[in-house]
């Protein structure tokens, strides 16, 4: 049975763990060949010994232009071209408000997550054109959607992800290049705990954590795992979304839909607490026959 990527060739930044790592392994599924970017040396190693002749690792630091073209360049070198990108990789600061962030805090927040992507974009558009077209996929975050979810340095961030996805596939739709976003919600990754400064060890063991907790906040009762990011990303890459560009997929089960009480009856309501007992539904009267 042909795979939706047959004949594909993608790049995929931060593609050893989390996101990243759940694509690599549906798009090989997919029949992909694919370059893992990512600055996990051991387990890029560990990855091409997984899927060999179908993984190439690259070091990529996604702020520094040099990798992210020679990730690039590989896919040409080792696999013969490029069709997909996607730029996946993320990092976050603690959660701080606004007058506690450093402006070095700030830069590098948006050197990895808006200038990363961008200079990806600017690299692999030659690559797609010379294979006559391809498709890419930018990681945003339903923090660049609305307040809440994030640190304020990541969350305008990944705003800047969303609308430099629309500028970029105004750019590059006519040339058969199309570019899209996905927003995720709460997905059990160790972003979490990378968010808060703890050691990776003690990231991963959050992201179980997450794992446990997510279904309870959120009208879809199950957490979110990297392999529901990854069939967001195999719609977005493959020619199954032919026809779509320039938009954001949220993939956050219902997270975002809504306060608590829109999808939870037991939970508070705004009305009651503005309007007590006259938010709570009436039992309905007869109407009197008068005399």
């Amino acid at each position: 049975m042909a795979g939706r990527l047959d004949g594909k060739v993608a790049v995929i930044t931060g593609g050893v763990s989390g996101i990243g790592l759940g694509t690599v392994e549906l798009f090989v599924a997919e029949g992909a060949k694919v370059v893992a970017a990512d600055i996990q040396d051991e387990k890029g190693a560990m990855l091409e010994k997984r899927f060999p002749g179908a993984v190439r690792y690259a070091h990529c630091d996604v702020t520094r232009e040099v990798e992210i073209k020679a990730a690039l360049d590989l896919a040409v070198s080792e696999f013969g071209g490029l069709d997909i990108l996607f730029n996946n990789a993320g990092i976050s600061d603690g959660m701080r408000v606004l007058e506690e962030i450093e402006a070095e805090t700030w830069s590098w927040i948006y050197d990895v997550l808006v200038r990363g992507p961008a200079l990806g974009m600017k690299h692999a558009a030659p690559l797609m054109l010379a294979r006559g077209g391809g498709a890419i996929v930018n990681t945003a975050s339903i923090a660049g959607l609305q307040a809440g979810w994030g640190p304020i340095a990541y969350s305008s961030a990944k705003a800047a992800v969303i609308h430099m996805t629309r500028v970029a596939a105004a750019q590059l739709s006519p040339r058969k290049i199309r570019v899209n976003a996905i927003c995720p919600g709460l997905i059990a990754t160790s972003i979490f705990g990378a968010s808060l400064g703890l050691p990776r060890a003690v990231a991963d063991q959050m992201a179980a954590r997450v794992a446990d907790n997510a279904a309870k906040v959120q009208p879809v009762p199950k957490a979110g795992m990297p392999d529901d990011i990854a069939q967001a990303a195999l719609y977005l890459a493959s020619d199954a979304s032919a026809f779509v560009t320039g938009t954001h997929l949220v993939v956050d089960g219902g997270i975002t839909v809504g306060s608590r009480h829109a999808w939870d009856q037991s939970g508070p309501s705004p009305f009651a607490e503005l309007f007590g007992e006259f938010s709570t539904p009436q039992p309905a009267q007869a109407p009197s026959s008068g005399s």
